[in-house]
Order: C-alpha cells, then sequence, then structure tokens
C-alpha cells in the first residue's frame, strides 16, 4: 500500500484557475464562457458562394484599347492601303529617327516619307524593306573617309545628308513604277514588270553610288570613260577598278535581297545586275560628256541620277520583255513541232 493511504494523508487541492474576469483596464469584453458561439457549416455537398464585384472598365481604356486594336489591323491589312502605308510609315520613321537625321536633310526626311508610303503602298513591306535597305547602305558608303574627300574637296554636301532633289533624283524611277502598279496600268500581266522596273531602279542606284563612293576614297587610278584618259578622283564620267567592283557587288548584294523578300526570282535578278551596270555606264558616258559643259548647266547631279536609274528600269523591263518573248517563241514552235510529229506517227500507223 501507498504510505500516503497508511498515513491518511490527502494530497492538496490543485491550484485555482485564472479569472476570466476583465481587467479593468481591458477595453474588450470576455464572452461568458457557458454561452456556446455557434459557427455555421457550409454543406460539403454544396459550392462555396462568393460574390465578386466586377470593376467596369473605365471609357478612356476601352477607347485606348479599341484605338490600338484598329492600328494593328490596320497595319497587317493586305494588300496595303493608303492608310495602312501611311500609319506604318509613321511608326518607322519615328523609330528610326536617328538613322534618318544621320543621313538626309529634314526636307529629304519629308521627301522620303512620301516615297516611303508609296512603295508601301505598291508593293508591301517588301518593297519598303527594299528601299531601306539601299538607305542604309548608300548613307553608310557616303561616310566612308569622309575627312578625305573633304579635303580634296570630292564629298557630298552636308556631311552625306541628301537633300530632297537627292531622294527625288534617287527614286523617280521606281516611283513611277509605283503608280503604275497601283493603278493596274496594262493589267495584272504588267505588274510584274513594274515591280521588276522597281527593284532595278533601286539596284542601279544603289550600284552608282557605291562606285563613286569607293572609287573617292579608295580609287588608286581614275580614267575617263570617254577617252580612257587619267583624271583627278571624282571628276564627272571618271571610273575607277575599286569603284566598279564595288558597285557591281552592290548591285548584286540588292538584287540578291531582293530576290530573297520575293520581289523578283533568281532570272529577274540577274536582269537588274545587268540593266544596273549598263545604266551606270550610261551615266558615266553623259557625265563625262555633257555635265558641266555650255548648254547643259541643267544637267547637275540630280537630273543625272534621274536618267541613270530610268535607264536602268527601263533596260530591265525590255530584257524581260525580250526574254518572256522568246520563251514564248520556243514554246510555240516545240508545241508545233510536236503536234506535227504527232500527226506524222498517226498517219503512218493508219
Amino acid at each position: 500500500m501507498a504510505l500516503s493511504t497508511i498515513l491518511h494523508i490527502k494530497p492538496p487541492p490543485p491550484p485555482p484557475f485564472p479569472s476570466l474576469k476583465p481587467h479593468p483596464s481591458s477595453s474588450f469584453p470576455i464572452l461568458p464562457t457557458k454561452t456556446p458561439i455557434p459557427i455555421p457549416i457550409q454543406n460539403p455537398t454544396k459550392p462555396l458562394k462568393t460574390h465578386f464585384t466586377m470593376q467596369r472598365p473605365s471609357h478612356a481604356s476601352t477607347t485606348v484599347h479599341s484605338a490600338v486594336s484598329d492600328a494593328v489591323t490596320l497595319i497587317q491589312s493586305f494588300p496595303a492601303t493608303w492608310q495602312s502605308a501611311i500609319l506604318c510609315n509613321l511608326l518607322i520613321f519615328l523609330l528610326g529617327s536617328p538613322i534618318l537625321v544621320s543621313g538626309l536633310s529634314l526636307s529629304g526626311i519629308a521627301a522620303a516619307f512620301l516615297l516611303g508610303t508609296l512603295t508601301w503602298r505598291a508593293f508591301g513591306p517588301p518593297g519598303f524593306l527594299l528601299v531601306a535597305t539601299y538607305f542604309v547602305i548608300g548613307t553608310a558608303v557616303t561616310k566612308v573617309r569622309m575627312a578625305q574627300k573633304e579635303a580634296e574637296g570630292v564629298a557630298e554636301k552636308r556631311k552625306g545628308r541628301r537633300g530632297p532633289g537627292s531622294v527625288i533624283g534617287s527614286s523617280a524611277a521606281g516611283c513611277i513604277c509605283a503608280f503604275l502598279t497601283i493603278f493596274l496600268v496594262g493589267g495584272k500581266a504588267y505588274s510584274r514588270l513594274w515591280q521588276l522596273g522597281f527593284v532595278a531602279s533601286f539596284c542601279t542606284k544603289l550600284s552608282d553610288t557605291v562606285s563613286s563612293e569607293v572609287g573617292k576614297a579608295y580609287g588608286k587610278t581614275t580614267y575617263l570613260v570617254t577617252t580612257l584618259k587619267v583624271v583627278p578622283r571624282g571628276t564627272e564620267g571618271a571610273v575607277s577598278l575599286e569603284g566598279t567592283l564595288a558597285g557591281l557587288l552592290a548591285s548584286v548584294l540588292l538584287a540578291f535581297v531582293g530576290c530573297l523578300i520575293g520581289q523578283i526570282n533568281g532570272p529577274e535578278a540577274v536582269i537588274c545586275v545587268i540593266a544596273s551596270q549598263i545604266a551606270n555606264v550610261g551615266e558615266s558616258i553623259i557625265g563625262a560628256a555633257l555635265q558641266d559643259k555650255e548648254g547643259f548647266r541643267w544637267l547637275n547631279n540630280d537630273a543625272v541620277n534621274v536618267i541613270n536609274i530610268s535607264m536602268g528600269s527601263i533596260f530591265a523591263v525590255l530584257m524581260q520583255q525580250a526574254l518572256l518573248q522568246n520563251l514564248r517563241h520556243t514554246a510555240t514552235s516545240t508545241s508545233t513541232f510536236t503536234r506535227r510529229e504527232n500527226r506524222k506517227s498517226r498517219e503512218m500507223g493508219l
């Protein structure tokens, strides 16, 4: 037996629980312990109903969202419209303003905007990309050895920043091809020819720009194209081996770009390169024989550029037409010969 039982010793009572009465300084009442607090229990078979209050978008945010959606739809429109052409050009010109300012004067930028809008409307984004490629390469090569060319007095004015006359002189033939495409002159059968003339005009102008600028910067010996006499670099109508090779490569490059973006195909790219080189030779002859001569003071660089790119575009269109006619004639002759042979075979069989 336990010792506490033998001695009849009772265990001490447990200590009392602390009082639940609120302290006089407390501001929170104590709930009575005997009153049960009802807790609502959700039926597990029924989903919990939660009410959310959706905040309606403001009128301003709805308007902005609608405007952005309409702008995106307009940009993606195909074929291009005048509205999409203006909007896309505005966005691109704003984003590319640092490059534009380095290569064009303010009036030149305005003329380039008109050219870009017309190009986008006629040939869509691929045509615009072709012109942008021409502009970037032409601007970069103009800056090559600028200090040396300025010291020799053969550099372009305004540090190579082109004005509206230069923009128009470089794009006149392309703009005409764009208008012919937009208004479907000759029908859809001729739209491919106008597109070829457009690409050929810029291949011609880029080849001319690169050959001129590289020749002025790196040409060791410069010859007058009409007499093959050695003349100083920068002389009108003068050519150099370095500049000629660089111009040829530039035309090949731009024709290759036009082929990649679907503006022309492989044979048409070859036509563009050949037409550009023929036109550049003609431009050099005009510059050597007529430019700055008595009675031809109006024949400045911009006028010569218009003649140059027009020749390149026209030569390309004529070469393509001659090639197509030759292919049609060959196909017709082959078909006639085949029918004749078939007829003979049937007669011999009978």
